[in-house]
């Protein structure tokens, strides 16, 4: 089993832990849209892709016309 040979401070273990903090994503404008969406990643709020449209969106359902 591995012991350590001397204590790591608090200060020493904290500034090995400086990098590792995540940033957060980069975020492109929809060609299409012009809404923000994630980068190689079909748009959310079009379906929009490399030029095309991928998905084909679908108008918002209400659903107490539909149940009644």
């Amino acid at each position: 089993m591995a012991v350590q040979q001397n204590k790591v401070s608090k200060a020493r273990r904290n500034k090995r832990r400086a990098h590792d903090a995540l940033s957060g994503a980069n975020a492109n404008e929809c060609p299409n849209c012009g809404e923000l969406k994630r980068p190689h990643h079909v748009c959310a709020s079009c379906g929009h892709y490399a030029e095309r449209d991928v998905v084909e969106m679908v108008e918002e359902v209400d659903l107490d016309e539909d149940a009644a």
